[in-house]
């Protein structure tokens, strides 16, 4: 089968005999997205190329036979609509590592955040410190994806107190999903890496903040990867009980098993 038309309203035909299944695929969609619904998702992988599944530049056939790719599978298209916050990646872009590693780090962060908004729905947390001390933990990583989002996500928590919650929360969870589909660079890392070491300004000799930033500058120049600066700083952290970095998920935001940040 394969999609032809609009790209932005395909249909589905077969190949050689051009039976339209379109309605029988959104029909299905509708059907099963009603069942994920129940399934507490927090995270969904896709079918590279598929028309039904592909999440991106999928092939939609013009009137001249020609093929642009510019369009979504019907499923895929569908489940974006639906759940614009659940992190979302296509199999084969699964092969970058930095892309990974976001697609990955995103799907621990929204677990994360739906423990948060599950404890205000079902009022087991009162008043805001819950969000206060989840956005607190969190400072590092958003800095690392997005420092704008981040700041505009400061301002939200702020100014939350006489808000109607469940709009200050529906509004947090858009922005802080947003900010991290931003690729946390190494030029980005490389900012956070620089402002965790100022908590230590007071500690570290001149010969350990010499090698701490020349460690710093070969993960810059890749020759290290993001997994060495980091083991650096989190022994620091130990050594001085630094309590505010040990609260930051920047430093374990995923198991460590995974050796996302492996990678040079």
């Amino acid at each position: 089968m394969r999609l032809i038309g609009d790209p932005a309203s395909p249909r589905l035909v077969t190949n050689k005999t051009g039976i339209d299944h379109t309605q029988r695929m959104l029909d299905y969609t509708r059907s099963r997205l009603e069942s994920l619904a129940k399934e507490e998702l927090c995270g969904f992988i896709f079918k590279k190329d598929s028309p039904s599944s592909g999440l991106h530049r999928v092939k939609v056939y013009g009137e001249n036979g020609i093929p642009g790719k510019s369009g979504k599978g019907l499923f895929a298209a569908a489940f974006v609509t639906r759940f614009p916050l659940v992190p979302a990646e296509e199999e084969g872009r699964l092969n970058d590592p930095e892309l990974r590693e976001n697609f990955i780090e995103r799907v621990f962060a929204y677990d994360r955040l739906k423990a948060l908004l599950a404890g205000y729905a079902e009022e087991r947390t009162k008043g805001l410190g819950a969000l206060v001390e989840f956005h607190t933990a969190h400072k590092l990583q958003l800095m690392a994806h997005s420092v704008p989002l981040y700041r505009e996500l400061g301002v939200l928590v702020a100014q939350a107190k006489g808000k109607d919650l469940a709009v200050l929360m529906k509004s947090y969870e858009e922005l802080f999903m947003k900010a991290l589909s931003f690729l946390a660079t190494v030029k980005k890392n490389c900012n956070v890496l620089e402002h965790s070491m100022g908590y230590f300004k007071k500690n570290l000799s001149a010969d350990e903040k010499a090698e701490l930033l020349e460690i710093i500058d070969q993960y810059r120049n890749g020759f290290v990867p993001l997994i060495v600066p980091i083991t650096i700083l989190r022994h620091y952290v130990r050594k001085y009980s630094e309590s505010y970095l040990e609260g930051q998920i920047y430093f374990r935001p995923h198991p460590g098993e995974l050796m996302l940040r492996n990678h040079v």
